[in-house]
């Protein structure tokens, strides 16, 4: 165990969330999260999704978001490490994006399975 005493728990979600705003502010990707985010959310609202759908949209958010930054945190440390091409810099980079865009298909495929119905009806088109 450590002697070092921790720092107040303000501290430690100070850190997180200038974290956060970092991520947002520097990586394209984050962005692009947080656009699509707001858009299902107008989407959400206008179609009436229920307090199920809305539940899975929110942990989507988060596991998307959550893994952008984890991928910008493995893309940060493999950079701090090594600016040389290195095959496991390449793999460690490499896979953490790759989880990423994992959960954002599966995301776009389940948005799909909640809002085409949803919209179809909202349209007269079913």
């Amino acid at each position: 165990m450590s002697d070092q005493k921790k720092e107040p728990i303000h501290k430690s979600f100070g850190y997180a969330f200038e974290g956060i705003y970092t991520c947002i502010k520097k990586e394209r990707n984050m962005r692009i999260h947080c656009v699509m985010a707001v858009f299902v959310v107008i989407a959400g609202i206008i179609l009436g999704i229920s307090v199920t759908e809305w539940c899975i949209c929110l942990v989507l958010f988060g596991l998307i978001m959550a893994l952008e930054m984890v991928n910008t945190a493995v893309e940060a440390v493999v950079d701090l490490v090594t600016q040389e091409r290195k095959p496991l810099a390449k793999i460690a980079k490499d896979t953490a994006a790759g989880a990423v865009l994992i959960a954002a298909i599966m995301s776009a495929i389940i948005g799909c399975i909640i809002f085409v119905p949803k919209g179809l009806v909202f349209l007269g088109i079913l």
